[in-house]
């Protein structure tokens, strides 16, 4: 399914059991409720998915659970967390095996990786998928910050198509449009800053709280992006 990268994407939560299993049962009904309350795609892994200890068998069945409750009505995204770049482009290959429609790819994790470093990761990671990819770019949390110099380059990859802005700069989305104009979609990834990276240009909000409060994330990204907000 082809990804639009815009409106709003729901970086949902993984439930988990008390046995330490995922609950797919709790996890479908939380989906199906964003679904229903009109989101426009899904990112599944991420920070708030726990990114950083979902095991592989873990992922795939989140994914294959995640597309068969979609049903190609919204494009389903999985993020890209890892060390390394070899592992990176595994977990690309599997994303793409088990059907997932995209990618949010996050810098090395670990260690700050510098200028040279970052852009060779996520270009080994690009050309090794024809995946579309999302970069996240939050230097807040992860200490790397994707500067627009690496984008400049980056943007040599074609399926390098958008950026989920974490910077807590909303200015960021001025520079980036100013530079690059429509050629990086851009979506907030920050929940109290969406309100006013979307009146500055931003695409679209890769949304935390929406988990909880879903027809009213909807609801703000309509009535911002309908321009009445006076």
């Amino acid at each position: 399914m082809k990804v639009v990268w815009e409106g709003v994407f729901p970086a949902l939560t993984t439930k988990f059991t008390q046995n330490d299993t995922l609950d797919l049962d709790l996890f479908g009904k939380n989906l199906e409720l964003q679904i229903q309350s009109g989101v426009h795609g899904i990112v599944l892994g991420g920070t708030l998915g726990e990114a950083s200890v979902l095991e592989l068998a873990e992922k795939e069945a989140l994914v294959k659970y995640t597309l068969e409750i979609v049903a190609q009505k919204i494009p389903v995204i999985l993020n890209i967390a890892e060390g390394s770049t070899k592992e990176a482009i595994r977990q690309a290959k599997y994303a793409k095996d088990w059907g997932a429609d995209g990618l949010m790819v996050l810098p090395p994790m670990r260690y700050k990786s510098d200028h040279l470093e970052t852009i060779t990761y996520f270009q080994t990671i690009a050309k090794s998928t024809d995946l579309p990819i999302m970069i996240y770019n939050n230097p807040v949390d992860y200490k790397i910050e994707v500067t627009l110099e690496m984008f400049e380059i980056l943007q040599q990859n074609a399926n390098i198509q958008a950026v989920k802005e974490s910077t807590r700069d909303i200015s960021n989305v001025t520079r980036m449009k100013n530079q690059f104009g429509d050629r990086f979609k851009i979506l907030c990834g920050v929940d109290t800053l969406a309100m006013e990276s979307l009146c500055m240009g931003a695409d679209g909000w890769v949304a935390g709280l929406v988990c909880a409060f879903p027809k009213e994330t909807v609801s703000i990204y309509n009535w911002i992006k309908s321009g009445d907000i006076i």
